[in-house]
């Protein structure tokens, strides 16, 4: 099996494939003011055709692990066709999912049925009114249910993520560590993160993760080792606690010399970096199977382009106008 290196030595074992850039949330550090199409249609997002040929390509580069992001995935009516034909490639074998949660009570037992292994849930608030100021939808309940459903279907631990926030999280951390002392649920906190429509906003309510890491060691929780195709969050454990605690704080020191993932947008775009630049297309090689070898060899091309950082120290936050837009 070829494999995904780039310049620096990286390996690249993990591909976040964006399926829809539509979310029915309004998050105040995405999309506060509510989705707004960037100049396509639902129509022009990947066909499950496409999603199948781009999924089978990086499998073969030695993608072991493939997460479905958004915007809100679930929103595509073909959702469980989508997991089931990633699942068609046996070197995929992790497929996870990035969601808000508001369909999982409904149709998390579809999804695990159809092939999904893991599943990320955005929680920003454990307090109801607080979590609809965040959201902008009175949902908090229903995401609650989601996350017991995923227990229910089978799933022995859910990752729930946190994006954290001066004046509106930050101070929380021993209510969320209340919540997870029964739960197998991984917490991780998210360091905002300043895209082009969102600077006001980072200045006001950036805090960097080292605030909670400091505290976190000081109560006794150990730092874990990384797995190959693990995302970016360092993760704690604690003896007296069934869930975990991550962090992903993304202006840390170094943070980008283990990167080891990849994304594609919902338009088919190859982007190197979440803060990168345009992106390389990879939609004119989706058309039918026989173009399969050209794809891989773009694939692999494009990585001799994948820079060292991600400049965000700079301020250099690339076309990223909000998180829906690569999917995160």
């Amino acid at each position: 099996m070829l494999q995904l290196t780039d310049a620096f030595a990286r390996k690249f074992y993990y591909l976040r494939l964006s399926i829809t850039d539509v979310c029915n949330f309004r998050c105040t550090y995405c999309l506060p003011d509510g989705y707004k199409p960037h100049g396509h249609s639902n129509k022009s997002f990947l066909s499950l055709d496409e999603i199948r040929r781009v999924s089978r390509a990086f499998a073969n580069l030695g993608t072991e692990k493939v997460r479905l992001t958004g915007g809100e995935p679930s929103l595509r009516r073909d959702f469980c066709e989508i997991i089931a034909t990633v699942r068609e490639n046996p070197s995929i074998k992790t497929l996870a999912v990035t969601t808000n949660g508001y369909r999982m009570a409904r149709d998390i037992a579809k999804w695990r049925d159809a092939g999904l292994t893991n599943i990320n849930v955005s929680v920003d608030s454990l307090d109801a009114r607080q979590f609809h100021a965040i959201t902008g939808q009175d949902k908090f309940h229903d995401v609650m249910a989601g996350i017991d459903a995923a227990f229910d279907a089978g799933f022995s631990k859910v990752k729930v993520n946190t994006v954290l926030m001066r004046d509106v999280n930050h101070a929380s951390l021993n209510t969320f560590l209340g919540w997870i002392k029964t739960r197998p649920i991984q917490l991780r906190f998210i360091e905002l993160m300043e895209t082009g429509d969102g600077g006001d906003l980072f200045r006001k309510h950036h805090v960097s993760g080292e605030v909670l890491r400091e505290q976190l060691v000081r109560q006794g929780w150990q730092l874990q080792l990384r797995a190959r195709s693990d995302g970016p969050a360092q993760v704690f454990s604690h003896p007296d606690y069934l869930g975990e605690i991550g962090l992903i704080m993304p202006y840390e020191k170094d943070f980008c010399a283990s990167c080891n993932r990849l994304r594609v947008s919902a338009i088919g775009n190859l982007h190197l970096c979440l803060f990168g630049e345009q992106g390389i297309p990879l939609r004119d090689l989706l058309a039918d199977d026989m173009q399969q070898d050209a794809l891989m060899d773009r694939i692999q091309g494009g990585l001799s382009r994948k820079k060292q950082t991600h400049f965000l120290h700079e301020g250099n936050t690339g076309v990223t106008q909000n998180l829906s837009f690569i999917g995160g």
